[in-house]
C-alpha cells in the first residue's frame, strides 16, 4: 500500500491514462477524486474503483476555469478530509496536420487545458499545500514536448511548456517541500490516437509509429500509472524537477 493514507486528484480521470493512474493509486491505498468533463467516463471509474475495494468520488470539472478547480480541493477536503498529491494529467491536441491549418480558437483551446491548467492548480493547491506541510504535483506532458515532430507543432509547444513549468515550479516550490515532477509519455492507443497520428487508426498505421519506438510498442496507462506511483509516493519524498520519459527508448 504505497499510498495508504494519501488523498490524490487526477484530472481527465474519466479514461486513458487517467483511468489508470486513478485506479492505480486506489489500488495502493490512496482516496481518489476522479475529476474529469465527461460525467459518463468519470462516474464510471470512481464506480469500477468502490466496486474493487477502493475509496475515490466522480467531480466533473473543465480544468481550464478557476472555479471547477478550486472544488476539486474542496471536494478532497469534503469526502477525505486531506490533500496530497494532484495529478495534472488533462490534455488535449489537435490533429496532426501543418501548423498553419490549425485555428486560432483550437490553439486557444489546446493551451487552455494543457497549459493553464497547471497555472490554475498551483494557484488552488500550492497555498493548501504550504498549510499542510508539504505536498506533489505530478504534471503529465509528453515526449512531443522534448523531441517534436512536425505535424502537431502547437501540441508539441504546450508539452514543452509544462516540461519548462513543472521544473521551473519544482525549484520555486522546494523550499515549502512541496513537490513538482513531469511524466513524458510516448503515443499510446488511447481516445486521441488518430489524432496525434493524422491518419485512421488502422493496424498499417500503427506499425509506422510503433517503428519509431525501439522497445516495439506504445505505452499503456498502466505505464504511465506506474511511473505517477512511484512520484506520488513517499519513495520520492526528495524526487523533485524531474521528468520520466515512459517511452520505450523513444527519446533515445
Amino acid at each position: 500500500m504505497r499510498l495508504k493514507d494519501k488523498v490524490a486528484v487526477v484530472t481527465g480521470g474519466g479514461s486513458g491514462f487517467g483511468e489508470g493512474i486513478a485506479k492505480t493509486y486506489a489500488q495502493h491505498g490512496a482516496s481518489v477524486i476522479v475529476a474529469d468533463i465527461s460525467e459518463a467516463g468519470g462516474l464510471r471509474v470512481a464506480e469500477e474503483i468502490r466496486q474493487g475495494g477502493g475509496r475515490a468520488q466522480f467531480v466533473r470539472a473543465d480544468v481550464s476555469q478557476r472555479a471547477d478547480m478550486d472544488g476539486l480541493l474542496a471536494a478532497a477536503l469534503q469526502h477525505y478530509g486531506a490533500m496530497h498529491v494532484m495529478v495534472n494529467n488533462a490534455g488535449t491536441t489537435h490533429r496532426n496536420r501543418p501548423m498553419l491549418e490549425v485555428d486560432e480558437a483550437e490553439f486557444d483551446r489546446i493551451f487552455a487545458i494543457n497549459v493553464k491548467s497547471i497555472y490554475l492548480s498551483a494557484h488552488t493547491f500550492v497555498p493548501h499545500f504550504r498549510q499542510a506541510g508539504g505536498g506533489a504535483f505530478i504534471n503529465i506532458a509528453s515526449t512531443a514536448g522534448i523531441r517534436p515532430r512536425p505535424g502537431l507543432t502547437w501540441y508539441n509547444s504546450s508539452k514543452g511548456a509544462v516540461i519548462t513549468m513543472s521544473k521551473s515550479m519544482a525549484g520555486e516550490l522546494g523550499p515549502d517541500r512541496i513537490r513538482v515532477n513531469c511524466v513524458n509519455p510516448v503515443i499510446s492507443a488511447t481516445g486521441l490516437l488518430s489524432e496525434f497520428m493524422g491518419v485512421p487508426d488502422t493496424p498499417e498505421n500503427r506499425k509506422k509509429f510503433v517503428a519509431t519506438i525501439p522497445m516495439g510498442r506504445f505505452s499503456t496507462p498502466q505505464d504511465i500509472a506506474n511511473a505517477c506511483l512511484y512520484l506520488g509516493s513517499d519513495e520520492a519524498e526528495f524526487v523533485t524537477g524531474v521528468c520520466i520519459e515512459v517511452d520505450g527508448g523513444r527519446c533515445v
